[in-house]
């Protein structure tokens, strides 16, 4: 990949470990990189999906919705768990 040590995942937000996941993707789609590096390359990228998707769901679990009763009153409900 590059001669920088690449910083551990789990350290990552979400938006630096997507907007690495784009890079690794925008490079082996354009066939700059070596069987090698590419292997590597495709092993970090499936990481990075792994940690995003981790990432949205625990952004998800913590969104919550607002509802409206009857007289207007706004109240705060947790998202149900669709699992």
């Amino acid at each position: 990949m590059t001669d920088t040590a690449e910083p551990a995942i789990e350290t990552l937000s979400f938006e630096a470990a997507l907007a690495e996941l784009e890079a690794i993707v925008q490079r082996l789609e354009r066939g700059q990189l070596d069987l090698e590096a590419s292997i590597a390359a495709y092993e970090r990228g499936t990481a990075l999906r792994r940690h995003c998707a981790t990432k949205l769901e625990e952004a998800r679990l913590r969104v919550e919705k607002i509802t409206f009763e009857k007289d207007g009153k706004a109240t705060l409900e947790p998202v149900e768990d669709e699992s």
